[in-house]
C-alpha cells in the first residue's frame, strides 16, 4: 500500500460519507463489489481510471478532486501547453495527462494518454465507465479491445464508442502509443 493509494482511499471514503451514499450503492455505481470498494477505501487496491471516473461521477466531483484532494484554481477557460496537464498515473502501463483540469463543470474530460508496452500474450484487463469515449491515435500503433472485438489503430485513426462496454488499449510493435482520449458524460449526468 502506498501513501498515495491510502490518501485517495481516505478521500473516497470521506466523500462517500459526506454524500450519504452506502458502500453497496457506490460499489454498484462503480461496477465493483462492496468488498473491493472497502479495499479501495483502505488504500489496499490500486485504482483503474474507469473506477476513479465512475466514483467521481457518483460522488459529484472531478476526477482531479478525487485524485489530489484539491480543487485547482477554476476558470471558464483552460490552456494546457504541449506536454503539460495534470499527471494521473494509476497503472504501470498507462499515464494520463488531464488537459482541462482547471475547467469546472466540464461536459467532457480530455486526456493525453500514453500506454507503455506489456506482455502481448495476455489480453489486457478491460474496464468500463459511464458515457462515451473518443480516442485519436497520435503516435505509435494501438490495439483497442472493445468487448469481444479488437481494432488496430495507426496514427491519425480514431474510434468513438459506448464506454459502458468493457474496453482497454494495448500498444503494438513493442513501442509506446500516445492518444487523445475524450470521455463524455451521458446526457442525463
Amino acid at each position: 500500500m502506498t501513501d498515495q493509494l491510502r490518501e485517495i482511499g481516505n478521500r473516497l471514503a470521506a466523500l462517500r460519507d459526506i454524500e450519504g451514499i452506502a458502500k453497496e450503492a457506490l460499489a454498484s455505481q462503480c461496477d465493483v463489489t462492496a468488498a473491493q470498494l472497502e479495499e479501495y477505501e483502505r488504500g489496499e487496491r490500486d485504482f483503474s481510471f474507469s473506477f476513479l471516473y465512475n466514483a467521481a461521477q457518483a460522488l459529484g466531483v472531478d476526477v482531479v478532486d478525487l485524485m489530489s484532494g484539491e480543487s485547482p484554481k477554476l476558470s471558464g477557460c483552460c490552456l494546457t501547453r504541449a506536454g503539460q496537464g495534470y499527471d494521473i498515473q494509476r497503472q504501470a502501463a498507462y499515464n494520463y495527462k488531464h488537459l482541462a483540469f482547471t475547467f469546472r463543470n466540464k461536459l467532457a474530460e480530455p486526456f493525453m494518454v500514453t500506454v507503455e508496452p506489456k506482455d502481448d500474450t495476455v489480453a489486457p484487463e478491460q474496464h468500463s465507465h459511464t458515457g462515451q469515449e473518443f480516442n485519436l491515435l497520435i503516435e505509435g500503433r494501438l490495439r483497442i479491445y472493445f468487448g469481444s472485438l479488437t481494432y488496430d489503430l495507426n496514427p491519425g485513426d480514431s474510434i468513438f464508442f459506448d464506454a459502458s462496454v468493457d474496453h482497454a488499449a494495448r500498444p503494438l510493435d513493442g513501442k509506446p502509443a500516445r492518444f487523445l482520449a475524450i470521455v463524455m458524460q451521458d446526457k442525463g449526468d
